[in-house]
């Protein structure tokens, strides 16, 4: 604002050359601002224009001429022309509308700046999202310092991927919706699923886990910026989204309607809004104008709206009535002063009484007592001069008291310097109250009971009286030589809140002040709508007379005959009754003037005998040197051509219109702002546009209409608005039109009634298009609630009328038709994103198109999945219509499917990961199993399924019998090559199916069964097979000891173990009818494993049976007995003669230990491996035996007898090292046998040449050369 001490001169000078910038489309088109237009009548445009009154006389003669000729540039001309006067007007209208809303900041008395509206938060522009996205891509790329496990950067590339890189995201930032909480909150449900799948780490909860991640993401999304300076940004962000100051506000509203500065500084000063009295009386004035106005339109008949019946007319007049009442009560709540310590006696009316009715003396006529005044006195003493009598050690001092009240004393001081700066504080009720003060000496006399008065003065300060100190002339006491006393000290007389003006005036009316005499006049408000004009004597708190001013009007006057005393004159008018005032200067009586127009609340203005001489005078520019300085900001303002909008009469404009402009401006201002409103205005713009609504009688229908229209245009050009807030006043508005309002039945207008049918039909539209694209309009669940309060909106909108619900199915009939677009719009963008559209027309490979109608599929449960995740909720209530919805969403995902599939070649079994991917995800959903499309997908694979089985059924047959034809038998893991393939396919085969999770149960148990029966099948061909190559094996090997179990033969036999062991994972099944195809073909391998085992130890018998052929030649009494040893004693008389015979003992011993040691090497099975020694060792045990008992009546030769003794020997110690249990080494047969040789033993050992060492009994010595 402007410094108000600074000069005209030096305030036009500055002043001027902005004044220049708007005043030049004024130059071109005439139409220039003069300071008479207002009272004329030829300013302002259509929305500006007074109702009733005309567009005057506008820019006929100022234009420019024009061409005589049509031309282009006559043509341009004029268009600029048109142009430059459009914006003119639009400048005057927004002018004029800033004057009402300064007026409303200035001095509310209706509303108050809410505190309970949710806090915006600071929304994400563009540059913003950008930044973030670098620094998670930052972090992903590991260039930042932020310590993190792998779970949680997979969960931040997820909401990079996911979140972040969205182009929904990117929409929802250019429609101002999205805010920094937004993105916070969808990472935090985004990891809260990931981190309850975590496993359970002792120690660490996962809250902990889940805190410390958002704590990482916070840092991440901060980046580099300090976190102090974060908070110390939102703080004060906060609190100007909380409250503002009038100033804030006043600036808010230059920003929203154009204004420069320098105009509000003009109009600031001219309106005298830092004037309270001066806007109270603005109030007033007001108010009786408006009741004027329904008072005019009541007798006369004026100008009723179009409502909506006929009886409302009466209506509406009681409702202008009822309005102005409630804010003359509003008005008349408002405390008159602020703080002061007296209470003002209100006057008590009803809610219809009317601004006449108080002028009425016998209801509301004032007493000398009702008017109370409470003034507050300083009274500083500075110094005495002209003390020269008293000694200079003489003690002085001074007294100081108001008359009737108590007394103060200064401190002591010594005559030579007599000063103090001493303050006494005193209260009183008097308005001119007298003021003594003494001065005293100290008595020096011994009997002296009293100090000697000096001097002393009697002061009459008044509020108006100079504050500084003044020197002034004391009365001195006799006997005091000092004649020239002066004492220097200042009074301060303050001015109460309810004291409007006083000062000494020449007054005569014809019930009070009957003669013409100068009195002191105070004018003094008792309460909002209470002001009367008292005069008063000195030292009387109770004013002598007193003239209640309401009724009364007050003007300017010329000098009355006849009446001597008072330079400048006007009077108070009310009914013929007149009182006639005077002052002694021009300035006094411009105040009492404006002091008196305030407090009559008259709607005529005094203009000043001076200003109008100055108007007339057309240039005459020198200020008036005795007018205040509110006269001289009018002249200014005048000046700047901003008189017009100053003096405009608020009732004479459509406030509707201009409400509904500065509504929307005020709207655009906030939705540009740097918070996500979604719509809601700040509490300083809600309660700047309370007030006006209230103080200009802007009805509330119109007001939430303007309000829904508005919102819906920039909703529908894409910016986020909340349903709440649509709803909030579409019910309003739906209460008032049905009539149905909590407050009882207003009037209706047919304007409203149709612009409610219009705006009823484009929310309806907006809310379908919303649903219709809720992942695109409410894009992750954001804003919070906001989905869910759309479907709520649209059941509302819906209702026929306010109370009378509609029909459920109605409105889910809408929503169905609305999820059916969804899902068509959905596939359709989705399309667009997989550029799918790209191959239309092109050649693709059925791999590609595979390939590509995967990856759709993969966008497809991606969408489901986040359906699922951030909008189910909100469609609780219609659940059964979501899966409607992803049920369409997936039929038009199959008609590219089914194009997909039919193109691939015969027998290509590629498709199959799709069939998994989607059953995977459908099986798991409880809506979408076996629903339509599942069946259809089921229906589409089933064939190919079976198709596969017998496919594979008939390879792996195959295969087992190519591959046993040509099967080496060389080891390979736990089987031979062809077993491990068998065995593998089937693994295999199984595992492919089970991993399918064929959703229908009797086909996947039909699957099942068919499987483990192939199984079963295929492991019985390969036992009997390798049984069959066993055999044939054996018969092809040596029946000598010379024969070494080849490795083949462990293989078959490891073949029969895996066999075993892969038919209980591959033929077992849970049901009991199933499991004997598992132990029918465990009987299978058990049998052919102990035929094999029956066979080897035949084999191994055999072999000891052609060992024991050898030794039958030496039987007793054979002729090849008799030779042998008769060579065998000749020979050794001459050379050193091997032993016979125990080369075959040796070779055989070595046989069973070469054989021992491969078995047990290479046979996977230990209990096979017992089962075949325990065989083989009784069996060959037995044979042994067998022999010997067929010898029983013969002498065994000795070399039989020693060959016997080291196979026995041997063998009974080998097979005891390999694990034979000794009941099974010490077998009867086996002591049978030891018997015998011990015995033969003991025969041989006395013969000729005895058994050379070799003997059955266990000793140390024995020769162990094996």
């Amino acid at each position: 604002m402007l410094d108000p001490s600074s000069s005209e001169e030096e305030g036009d000078e500055i002043l001027e050359v902005e004044h220049k910038e708007v005043a030049a489309p004024k130059s071109v088109g005439g139409a220039r601002l003069s300071p008479g237009r207002a009272a004329d009548g030829h300013g302002g445009g259509a929305g500006l224009q007074p109702r009733g009154r005309g567009h005057g006389g506008g820019s006929g003669g100022g234009g420019r001429p024009s061409s005589p000729s049509p031309s282009v540039g006559s043509d341009k001309e004029k268009e600029d022309l048109e142009k430059m006067q459009r914006e003119e007007e639009e400048k005057k209208k927004r002018l004029q509308l800033y004057v009402f809303v300064m007026r409303c900041i200035a001095y509310p008395f209706n509303a108050k700046q809410p505190t309970d509206m949710a806090r915006r938060q600071q929304k994400i522009s563009k540059q913003q999202l950008q930044t973030v996205k670098e620094r998670f891509q930052a972090f992903l790329n590991g260039e930042t310092q932020i310590v993190a496990d792998e779970a949680f950067i997979n969960a931040v590339q997820s909401y990079y991927d996911v979140f972040l890189k969205s182009d929904r995201v990117s929409r929802m930032v250019q429609s101002g919706g999205c805010s920094a909480s937004d993105s916070r909150e969808v990472f935090k449900k985004h990891i809260e699923k990931r981190v309850r799948s975590l496993p359970e780490i002792d120690g660490l909860s996962k809250e902990t886990v889940l805190s410390s991640w958002m704590a990482k993401f916070d840092t991440i999304y901060r980046g580099e910026e300090d976190p102090r300076k974060h908070q110390q940004r939102m703080t004060a962000s906060a609190a100007s989204e909380l409250i503002l100051s009038k100033d804030q506000l006043y600036e808010m509203f230059q920003q929203i309607l154009g204004i420069k500065k320098f105009e509000h500084q003009l109009l600031y000063n001219a309106c005298q809004l830092d004037n309270p009295d001066e806007q109270a009386a603005q109030i007033r004035r007001e108010l009786d104008g408006r009741l004027q106005m329904a008072d005019q339109i009541a007798r006369h008949g004026g100008r009723f709206p179009r409502f909506a019946s006929r009886e409302m007319e009466a209506m509406y007049i009681e409702e202008l009535r009822s309005s102005v009442n409630l804010l003359m009560a509003n008005l008349e709540s408002m405390p008159v002063s602020k703080g002061g310590e007296f209470k003002l006696q209100k006057l008590k009316r009803g809610h219809n009484t009317s601004i006449m009715d108080m002028g009425q003396e016998d209801e509301n006529t004032l007493s000398k007592s009702d008017v109370v005044l409470s003034f507050t006195l300083e009274v500083v003493i500075m110094e005495v001069q002209g003390l020269k009598s008293l000694a200079p050690n003489r003690i002085v001092y001074c007294t100081m008291e108001v008359e009737g009240g108590h007394k103060l004393q200064t401190d002591q001081a010594e005559a030579s310097k007599p000063t103090w700066g001493t303050q006494g504080d005193f209260t009183t009720t008097q308005p001119l109250p007298a003021v003594k003060v003494k001065l005293f000496t100290e008595s020096t006399g011994v009997l002296a009971l009293e100090d000697k008065e000096l001097g002393k003065v009697v002061l009459h300060p008044t509020p108006n009286s100079p504050k500084q100190s003044e020197l002034h002339k004391m009365t001195v006491s006799k006997g005091c030589p000092d004649n020239d006393l002066k004492i220097k000290l200042a009074i301060r007389m303050d001015k109460p809140q309810n004291m409007k003006h006083c000062g000494y005036l020449w007054a005569i009316g014809k019930n009070v002040w009957k003669r013409w005499k100068k009195r002191f006049f105070v004018l003094v408000q008792v309460s909002q709508y209470t002001f009367a004009m008292c005069s008063y004597r000195e030292k009387k708190a109770e004013p002598v007379e007193l003239l209640q001013l309401d009724g009364y009007t007050v003007d300017y006057t010329d000098p009355q005959p006849g009446l001597d005393g008072g330079r400048t004159f006007f009077n108070a008018v009310k009914e013929g009754d007149t009182v006639i005032f005077a002052s002694d200067d021009e300035q006094d009586r411009i105040l009492w003037v404006q002091a008196m127009y305030r407090a009559t609340g008259q709607s005529h203005k005094p203009v000043p005998p001076t200003q109008v001489q100055k108007l007339n005078s057309r240039g005459g520019t020198a200020p008036q040197l005795d007018a205040p300085i509110s006269q001289f900001y009018a002249d200014r303002a005048q000046k700047h051509g901003m008189d017009e909008f100053i003096s405009a009469n608020p009732c004479n404009f459509d406030h509707g219109s201009l409400f509904e402009l500065v509504q929307r401006l005020t709207l655009d201002h906030r939705l540009n702002d740097s918070y996500s409103c979604l719509g809601w205005f700040s509490p300083g713009q809600v309660f700047v546009l309370d007030e006006y609504c209230a103080r200009y009688g802007v009805r509330g229908c119109h007001r939430h209409l303007c309000y829904l229209s508005d919102l819906l245009e920039r909703a529908e050009n894409g910016a986020m608005i909340d349903p709440t807030l649509l709803h909030y006043s579409f019910a309003f508005c739906a209460s008032h039109v049905h009539g149905n309002r909590p407050d009882g039945i207003g009037t209706v207008t047919v304007e409203e009634k149709e612009r409610f049918e219009e705006i009823k039909e484009r929310l309806r539209v907006l809310l379908e298009n919303q649903i219709t694209h809720f992942r695109y309009c409410f894009p992750f669940g954001r804003p919070e609630g906001a989905l869910k309060a759309t479907l709520s909106l649209l059941e509302r909108v819906l209702m026929k009328d306010i109370v009378t619900p509609v029909p459920q199915e109605e409105v889910k009939a809408v929503i169905r038709k609305c999820l059916e677009q969804a899902a068509l719009v959905n596939y359709q963008r989705l399309s667009e994103y997989a550029k799918l559209e790209e191959n239309v027309g092109r050649l693709v490979t059925p791999a590609k198109k595979l390939e590509d109608t995967i990856r759709l599929a993969e966008l497809v449960i991606e969408v489901l999945q986040q359906n699922e995740e951030h909008h189910a909720e909100a469609f609780a209530w219609w659940s059964d219509l979501m899966v409607e919805h992803a049920e369409t969403f997936l039929c038009l995902y199959s008609a590219d499917m089914d194009a997909a599939l039919e193109v691939q070649p015969p027998d290509s079994w590629d498709s199959f990961p799709l069939f998994q991917l989607l059953n995977d995800f459908l099986r798991m959903d409880y809506n979408l199993c076996n629903g339509k499309f599942h069946k259809h997908l089921q229906d589409l694979y089933a064939p190919l399924v079976v198709r596969y089985v017998d496919l594979m059924e008939s390879s792996i047959a195959q295969s087992i019998h190519r591959g046993f034809e040509r099967e080496s038998w060389e080891p390979v893991n736990n089987g031979s090559g062809t077993s491990e393939d068998l065995f593998w396919k089937l693994d295999a085969l199984q595992t492919f199916i089970k991993d399918l999770h064929w959703p229908e149960e009797e086909f996947g148990k039909h699957l099942e069964t068919r499987l483990k029966l192939m199984s079963s099948d295929m492991i019985e061909s390969c036992v009997k097979r390798t049984r069959a190559a066993f055999e044939a094996k054996l018969q092809k090997s040596s029946r000598a000891t010379d024969f070494r179990v080849p490795q083949s033969i462990c293989t078959m036999f490891n073949v029969m173990v895996d066999a075993k062991a892969q038919s209980a994972k591959l033929c077992a099944m849970d049901l009991g009818q199933e499991r004997q195809y598992h132990s029918q073909i465990d009987n299978l391998i058990e049998e052919t494993v102990k035929e094999m085992i029956t066979l080897l130890v035949a084999k191994f018998v055999v072999i000891l049976e052609s060992v024991l052929a050898k030794l039958s030649r030496y039987d007793e009494g054979t002729l090849f007995s008799s030779f042998l040893s008769f060579t065998v004693k000749a020979a050794s008389k001459y050379v050193d003669v091997p032993k016979p015979g125990m080369d075959v003992a040796d070779g055989y011993v070595t046989f069973v230990r070469h054989s021992q040691d491969m078995l047990r090497e290479k046979v996977n099975e230990e209990v096979y491996i017992e089962r075949l020694f325990d065989q083989w060792y009784t069996s060959t045990m037995n044979l042994v035996g067998t022999w010997l008992t067929d010898r029983m009546d013969l002498q065994l030769h000795v070399y039989q007898l020693k060959i016997l003794i080291r196979i026995v020997k041997k063998k009974y110690r080998d097979f005891r090292l390999q694990g034979v249990l000794d009941s099974t080494l010490n077998s009867k047969m086996y002591e049978t046998v030891r018997n015998r040789l011990t015995l033969e033993e003991a025969t041989a050992s006395v013969r000729e040449g005895g058994m050379q060492g070799i003997s059955m009994k266990d000793s140390d010595e024995e020769d162990d050369d094996n």
